[in-house]
């Protein structure tokens, strides 16, 4: 399993301050500490599918990937007292730093560069939908429980097109935060899984840079 390499260059060095409201894009692959109560069917799904052997594989590259991740934000030099911080799959619930610190505990890398961020000054908003979260965990966890008793081990049509609907009502929620919440002169940083798409939905006055490929604009 591959994941993107981090460009040269394109995520380094200081992100200047200014009236504008830019938003850093970084996508990202969940770990198994990530995935809550889904973390054991997932991993045995990726079994069942993969074998043993690629699950172990993958978990070492996730955590090569978030270490790789943590350096290239270090070295973006950011004033932390003007970042906000947005997690995909963090609720807006009003618990959002708790949530944080458990995941954090857990052995989450992700969460721990959060917590992490937390500590320099960084501000945490709550990103996503807890009934959209919801609704896609029951999905998710009648599709791992399906997957177990198909041979090819595949999503159907009606299962995608579900998933695909959630996605989407997701994406523009988390737009909506961001657009809500960024004020000016701030930099947010969105960790944000690589499926999801915010093009389109945010308005001009956010200046959005992706970690990986360079400026949007």
């Amino acid at each position: 399993m591959a994941f993107p390499n981090l460009p040269a260059g394109q995520a380094s060095g200081t992100v200047s301050a200014g009236p504008a409201r830019r938003l850093i894009w970084v996508p990202i692959v969940h770990s198994h500490a990530d995935l809550g109560s889904l973390g054991e069917a997932v991993r045995d799904a990726h079994a069942q599918r993969f074998g043993a052997a690629t699950w172990e594989e993958r978990v070492q590259m996730v955590d090569a990937f978030w270490q790789r991740v943590r350096g290239e934000v270090d070295r973006l030099a950011l004033d932390y007292g003007r970042v906000r911080l947005y997690q995909d799959g963090l609720p807006n619930c009003g618990h959002e730093a708790a949530i944080i610190r458990d995941l954090a505990q857990s052995g989450s890398e992700n969460h721990r560069l959060l917590a992490d961020l937390m500590a320099k000054g960084a501000r945490v908003v709550g990103t996503e939908s807890p009934e959209f979260l919801i609704e896609e965990y029951e999905l998710m966890r009648g599709i791992l429980g399906a997957l177990k008793s198909r041979e090819d081990h595949h999503l159907t049509a009606a299962e995608r097109k579900r998933s695909k609907a959630i996605l989407d009502k997701r994406d523009a929620y988390i737009a909506e935060r961001v657009a809500q919440t960024l004020g000016e002169g701030e930099t947010g940083l969105l960790f944000l899984g690589m499926l999801h798409s915010i093009a389109g939905r945010l308005p001009d006055s956010v200046h959005v840079i992706r970690f990986f490929g360079g400026d949007t604009t």
